[in-house]
């Protein structure tokens, strides 16, 4: 296998976006207690980390309206670690009055989708998130940093990588544990991914860096297996393969996390996640929708299902 790949890592930490990014682009509402199910059953197979919510303003995101309320909800006697996005400093202060310790930012890399998706330009991200620093500053909370439309933008197409580089660097330097490098609307291809982490690493910590992945092209699985050969250990998905963004025309679901945790381990790399305990809770999940989710292996269990 190394011989084909090259070294891959040993261990990868896959983080679970489905309930914040899958959901916010579904038109259906789902009650709060079957999220917390669904959370609770993920949290259940091994994921090390999910992303439970956003604390955005209901007229903006309705079906992430019940965020506090999920947040009361989860269970306590699990490893897994919670966190959810926060858009601002009334955002971060809902959170944090929620028990939240663990937060993501948001920024993107061209400034038409970040006037289209937060509604203000890059710039005024960055003074919306010193607000947030100065607010944690001396806290245990955990920050990772979405910079979306990293390898291409609805609006104005091609993005540098070096602007994406420069970008990370900024959001690194003012207090972001992570960057989650983020292909929006899934135009990525796996030489943009070689080019734009390796100008990212030459800035910030390779170990600093999580790629964000979409499935609109069906190459999902090549970047992250190129990902994984220039160093990369953390990889976001979501359940089923749901998400989209409702600010990027045209953006399919993101990775599917059953999808995502098969590929891992036909490489014979470790996730500490049951593949088989994802699918059965994603399976679950999708009785409450009226069409199956996209997702390639939750196909091939239901086909298996009726066979």
């Amino acid at each position: 296998m190394t011989k084909l790949f090259g070294c891959l890592p040993g261990r990868v930490r896959v983080v679970e976006v489905g309930p914040r990014d899958g959901l916010q682009n579904q038109e259906q509402i789902v009650p709060v207690e079957t999220k917390a199910e669904w959370v609770a059953r993920l949290a259940r197979a091994g994921l090390p980390e999910i992303e439970v919510t956003s604390f955005v303003h209901p007229k903006w995101v309705p079906q992430l309206a019940d965020a506090p309320a999920l947040f009361a909800m989860l269970p306590r006697d699990t490893p897994a670690l919670f966190s959810a996005l926060v858009p601002n400093r009334k955002g971060l202060d809902l959170a944090l009055a929620s028990g939240v310790r663990r937060i993501a930012l948001f920024t993107a890399a061209s400034e038409t989708f970040a006037q289209k998706n937060i509604n203000c330009s890059i710039e005024e991200s960055f003074d919306r998130f010193r607000e947030v620093f100065d607010a944690i500053a001396g806290s245990d909370v955990h920050v990772r940093a979405y910079l979306s439309t990293a390898f291409g933008c609805p609006y104005e197409g091609a993005v540098e990588p070096r602007r994406v580089a420069e970008l990370s660097r900024r959001l690194f330097e003012a207090g972001a544990r992570e960057i989650a490098i983020s292909d929006t609307t899934g135009v990525a291809s796996p030489a943009g991914v070689e080019e734009v982490v390796e100008q990212a690493a030459a800035l910030i910590p390779r170990a600093a860096i999580a790629l964000h992945f979409h499935d609109t092209r069906g190459l999902a699985a090549a970047n992250v297996l190129v990902g994984l050969q220039l160093g990369i250990t953390t990889f976001d998905a979501s359940g089923g393969g749901l998400g989209g963004c409702p600010f990027a025309p045209g953006a399919a679901g993101n990775l599917a996390t059953e999808d995502l945790v098969h590929l891992l381990h036909a490489l014979g790399i470790e996730t500490g996640i049951d593949l088989n305990a994802v699918v059965g809770a994603n399976l679950w999940f999708e009785t409450h929708f009226a069409a199956p989710f996209p997702g390639r292996v939750l196909a091939v269990h239901r086909r298996n299902r009726r066979a």
